[in-house]
């Protein structure tokens, strides 16, 4: 499904990934583990087609993402949920969703509504403003947003931060419920503490270099 190999880049001539090695399989949901600074967002970012590359490749599917622009993700069937949300805060709930469909010219609401029935609290919610809700709120519209166009895989940079428990656990439940749909999944966290029980495979990422441990042993 995603095909990440010996991916590098600098941010103003300062060295942040180095020879990144990553895969996600079809139905795989994937952590990745490291602390504030390790390189997380980075490479979401750079998997969106928001940072460019210095060398490297990244595959989804049959799809050189490196050589494909940013705003074709969607059309892929990439959903992203950012660390920081990037909701529009005087849209609706509803018109946040909503965004990437008009940005891609697409009507078809069959995936808006299974996503209100995938988490029905946002429905009773959806014509407040975004900047009314709380945070943990906030993270449940960004996910939705997220989810109307991931049919086929999802990043999801730091979903549970900041968030409120009851709402922590809310996301992971949703989250959880999306191996039912066969989705491929990246979650990154910085502490492994939600994600632990429904991942099937890890990467811990240190200063911009990443590792697999075992998952098994640490869930047992």
């Amino acid at each position: 499904m995603l095909t990440i190999n010996n991916l590098s880049l600098s941010i103003q001539k300062v060295p942040i990934l180095n020879d990144i090695e990553l895969s996600i399989e079809k139905g795989q949901t994937v952590g990745l583990i490291g602390r504030n600074g390790a390189g997380k967002t980075t490479l979401m970012r750079a998997i969106m087609g928001l940072i460019e590359l210095e060398s490297g490749e990244i595959f989804y599917k049959d799809t050189a993402l490196h050589q494909s622009k940013a705003f074709k993700h969607a059309l892929l069937g990439i959903g992203y949920l950012p660390e920081d949300r990037r909701l529009v805060p005087h849209f609706t709930v509803e018109e946040n969703i909503m965004v990437p469909l008009w940005a891609n010219k697409n009507a078809d609401l069959k995936r808006v509504k299974w996503v209100y029935e995938l988490m029905p609290e946002i429905g009773r919610f959806a014509d407040r403003r975004a900047l009314t809700l709380s945070g943990g709120q906030q993270k449940l519209v960004a996910l939705a947003r997220a989810l109307v166009v991931g049919s086929d895989l999802l990043l999801l940079d730091e979903p549970f931060e900041g968030v409120a428990p009851a709402l922590a656990q809310r996301l992971m439940e949703v989250i959880s419920s999306l191996k039912q749909e066969h989705l491929s999944v990246l979650i990154s966290e910085s502490d492994y503490s939600h994600s632990e029980k429904v991942v099937d495979k890890v990467y811990s990422i240190e200063r911009g270099s990443i590792s697999t441990f075992n998952h098994d042993a640490v869930v047992a």
